[in-house]
């Protein structure tokens, strides 16, 4: 007997997987086009134009002659640099760390993770004043627990000082955001077999070693996604600092999206609204976030190949 010919009914499957995954992958794609690629568009149409939200005056090369003259925006960009390699040298080894422990399977670690996490979830207005009232000068948390415990003489100026007010910007960024990678960490370590860490222990490898020799080199692909994320999100961060200090004191925690919103909002009485200057402020900065995920990811793929 011959058996009948199933080609049409296999095309006409195709087809209709692919009108199924069409619809199913169309709100995603208005929702990038209408939230990314519309707001870039609009945002590099103003570039040339020095436009307050009401009436655009076109001003030619002006707006990218004053990016260059302007002090404020450079050394908010290294000031950036700066805010990103503190926030990435404490939170990914705490993250790790963490994870590490928790990872152990010991009781109560599930509610520590829970309690790890919780920050990421709390809005960053309210942690921002959480940590206001932590770093206040005169009745601050901080420095009256330190005074206490006899590890400084008079209170410090956190939020007010410049000398160390990057380093209160990047615990309140630490605390906020190192429950996240933590996660990551952990769901990376539930991946690896337990036989591998059981021949191992066999071998007499301490917890050092079988750190270093097995669970960090197979970490890696999970280490570098988390560090490409934490990368990008710290060069992009502004918003717990402008509720912390706002950009203060004396612009030395002034972040350049920071630099940028205050443009764009005119958020300083008297001001206005600049968005011609600010929109090619931002393009310049999506630049540089570009370049540095791209020379980390040329970086990273050296370093595989190598090993």
């Amino acid at each position: 007997m011959i058996k009948a010919k199933r080609a049409p009914k296999k095309r006409g499957m195709k087809e209709g997987g692919g009108i199924a995954a069409t619809l199913m992958l169309a709100p995603s794609v208005i929702f990038l086009a209408v939230c990314s690629f519309y707001p870039f568009m609009w945002i590099f149409r103003y570039i040339c134009y020095n436009y307050n939200g009401f009436r655009a005056t076109y001003t030619g090369v002006r707006n990218f002659t004053r990016m260059l003259s302007d002090t404020t925006f450079w050394n908010s960009v290294g000031t950036t640099f700066e805010y990103a390699a503190l926030k990435l040298v404490f939170i990914i080894p705490l993250a790790l760390l963490m994870a590490v422990l928790l990872n152990q399977k010991l009781r109560g670690s599930s509610f520590f993770r829970g309690v790890y996490f919780m920050p990421t979830v709390i809005a960053t207005s309210i942690s921002g004043m959480i940590f206001t009232f932590i770093f206040a000068t005169g009745n601050g948390i901080l420095n009256g627990l330190l005074q206490n415990l006899g590890l400084i003489g008079k209170p410090i100026g956190w939020l007010t000082d410049q000398k160390v007010v990057m380093y209160a910007v990047t615990i309140l960024s630490v605390w906020a955001g190192f429950g996240n990678y933590m996660l990551y960490f952990v769901t990376g370590m539930t991946s690896i077999p337990e036989d591998v860490y059981e021949s191992a222990k066999i071998d007499g490898a301490n917890g050092v070693q079988t750190f270093f020799k097995i669970t960090l080199p197979m970490l890696s692909p999970v280490l570098k996604v988390v560090l490409m994320l934490a990368i990008t999100g710290a060069f992009k961060d502004y918003e717990a600092i402008m509720v912390l200090t706002n950009g203060g004191p004396g612009n030395r925690s002034m972040v350049m999206f920071l630099y940028i919103y205050k443009l764009i909002f005119a958020t300083q009485a008297g001001t206005q609204a600049q968005i011609g200057y600010g929109a090619l402020l931002s393009l310049v900065a999506a630049v540089i976030v570009g370049a540095v995920t791209i020379i980390y990811q040329l970086v990273s793929k050296k370093l595989d190949d190598v090993v």
